[in-house]
């Protein structure tokens, strides 16, 4: 069984009329189906990213670890001898 990532979903022949489609879906992802099958995904402008991604600085990544050093030392422990 495929899973669908939207809770939104739409036929082929309701694609026909696509305004309609994103009018229901209040601007989120729609999975497209045929045949009771996802063929794929209508996603609008508004669902993506309207901005570049910013890259974080190497200061910015050493105090993610430090802050999550407690998480994550378990499973530094537990793979050191893998």
């Amino acid at each position: 069984m495929t899973r669908i990532h939207t809770n939104h979903i739409a036929t082929m022949t309701e694609m026909r009329e696509p305004h309609k489609v994103l009018e229901r879906s209040g601007g989120k992802p729609v999975a497209v189906m045929k045949n009771s099958r996802c063929v794929g995904y209508f996603v609008p402008a508004e669902a993506t990213l309207q901005e570049e991604p910013r890259v974080a600085t190497l200061d910015e990544v050493m105090q993610s670890l430090e802050r999550r050093k407690h998480m994550n030392q378990p499973v530094l422990d537990y793979l050191k001898d893998k």
